[in-house]
């Protein structure tokens, strides 16, 4: 492995695989779901992950489902989980990309963007989390990450208008909006940018944008804040 002590690679954004050694895992639905909690809440009792995972079954069917997907799990992914007891994990020589952008965010909130921005807002960009699937938990775990990501896009876009990187700002301006297009405050600061920058036509262009899709959406005018920003 050169020294790279992940042996396994888990991937939960955009789609869902798992590699061991660079080669592609296949499990079925059921053990997929178990790995992808464990990797979004970490260590679990087994009595949580049946419940999480099988909630319209009884505590016994619940729990038999769940060693069930222990026992092929462990068959056809050994060393994937570990175990201790009543407890389950993910072993440490799994490497999730999910964690990696949690990580990012972190940072982000903590210090600023650093010097490669563009690799930031590349990885933000496409950090969707299984986008096809819909269980309950899996959809809340969702809007949670589109929520994070959102704001990091916002602060990004707030450092950089401060440094009077209009360029990169816009760029993270426009990727919150493709998150979510109604997003008053990134409208705003977008207007501001492009004014900055000295365009007022693209100033415009984003305003009007911004005025039909709410129109259309959610039958409302902008507010005057953001009105008073074309002067």
């Amino acid at each position: 492995m050169g020294g790279d002590s992940r042996l396994f690679q888990l991937t939960l954004l955009q789609t869902w695989q798992l590699r061991r050694d660079s080669v592609v895992v296949h499990l079925a639905a059921r053990q997929q779901r178990l790995i992808t909690a464990l990797a979004i809440y970490g260590a679990r009792r087994r009595s949580y992950l049946a419940g999480l995972l099988w909630p319209e079954h009884s505590e016994p069917n619940a729990l038999e489902s769940l060693r069930v997907s222990v026992h092929l799990v462990s068959k056809q992914a050994p060393g994937l989980l570990a175990v201790d007891g009543p407890v389950l994990a993910l072993s440490e020589s799994v490497e999730v990309d999910l964690h990696g952008v949690r990580n990012r965010i972190r940072q982000l909130r903590e210090v600023g963007p650093d010097g490669n921005v563009a690799s930031c807002l590349h990885l933000l960009r496409h950090a969707d989390l299984l986008p096809d699937w819909y269980d309950d938990w899996v959809v809340y775990e969702q809007g949670r990450l589109h929520q994070d990501r959102l704001h990091a896009f916002h602060t990004i876009a707030k450092a950089l208008m401060a440094r009077r990187a209009y360029e990169d700002a816009v760029e993270a301006l426009e990727a919150a909006l493709d998150l979510e297009p109604l997003y008053e405050s990134a409208v705003g600061m977008l207007i501001q940018t492009q004014i900055q920058q000295g365009n007022t036509a693209a100033a415009f262009h984003a305003f009007e944008k911004y005025r039909l899709k709410l129109k259309a959406e959610m039958d409302l005018d902008p507010s005057d804040a953001v009105r008073s920003l074309l002067g």
